[in-house]
């Protein structure tokens, strides 16, 4: 994908991850800390962190007296997570570690959350009864998953269509997996972890991404799926994905696609 033009890649696959994913995520990440109702002092937990999105932003809202922690499995994102770490915040913690294998003591958080991170939990249930050790009573949880109504998106259908003419049978069935947890697995997940009053709901935003031509072949580039068509197929057909993405996005008159994610929260 180097030689594509408007697109270069540059930089390590989790310091593209926080360019490319910055513009999708912000709106969930709002809507995220707003279910969880944080307020100043509060400790956190980013669950399954990656480059920090949400623990930036919980960490300007619990401000000096709060304290956030991020865990992630991939000590890679992490350290993008620390160099993005704004000084002016109270400090954030970040820490490598599984989601099913927390690092901290009972009852230490007000508040978890976790953004586009449950689906890929290799066991879910046994992430969220971590996640209940490590979270106060009366605490409250939230994550986003992306909506299996997603898919409807023009712009999710034309990386599924790419990611099939070029990748084959894996990388698609990694693509559709990111996109199949239901609100029903979440909500019994989290009633089996121990949650209480588990429950979902759709947020859908209408997100205006930068110019195609750099924009959907950088962010393709960063996602689990690009990395078995690199590895199974080659630079060539990842380059040629990522060209492929760019025309069919950019027969739509707009730069602006909507974008469906499942909300769940509970209360520990």
């Amino acid at each position: 994908m180097a030689d594509e033009p408007g697109f270069q890649l540059r930089g390590s696959a989790p310091e593209r991850y926080e360019q490319y994913l910055a513009p999708i995520m912000t709106p969930f990440v709002t809507a995220l800390l707003d279910a969880v109702d944080l307020c100043p002092g509060d400790t956190v937990l980013d669950l399954a962190c990656g480059t920090g999105f949400a623990a930036r932003a919980a960490a300007a809202q619990v401000g000096p007296a709060g304290r956030v922690h991020g865990a992630d499995v991939n000590e890679a994102m992490l350290k993008v997570a620390v160099a993005h770490h704004p000084r002016h915040y109270p400090d954030i913690e970040f820490t490598a570690a599984p989601a099913d294998d927390l690092p901290y003591p009972d009852a230490t958080f007000d508040a978890v959350v976790c953004q586009q991170g449950a689906q890929f939990f290799p066991d879910l249930t046994a992430a969220l009864k971590e996640t209940a050790r490590v979270t106060r009573p009366e605490g409250r949880f939230a994550a986003t998953v992306w909506s299996p109504a997603a898919l409807t998106s023009p712009y999710f259908a034309a990386q599924h269509e790419v990611i099939e003419e070029y990748g084959g049978p894996d990388p698609a069935a990694s693509f559709a997996a990111a996109f199949a947890c239901t609100p029903d697995r979440l909500t019994t997940a989290l009633h089996t972890a121990g949650f209480r009053d588990p429950k979902t709901h759709e947020l859908t935003f209408g997100i205006s991404l930068p110019p195609l031509a750099e924009f959907a072949p950088g962010h393709l580039s960063v996602l689990p799926w690009a990395q078995q068509i690199l590895d199974t197929e080659g630079a060539e057909a990842l380059t040629a994905a990522g060209q492929a993405l760019t025309a069919r996005l950019s027969a739509h008159a707009t730069t602006t696609f909507a974008f469906t994610a499942t909300l769940a929260t509970a209360t520990r």
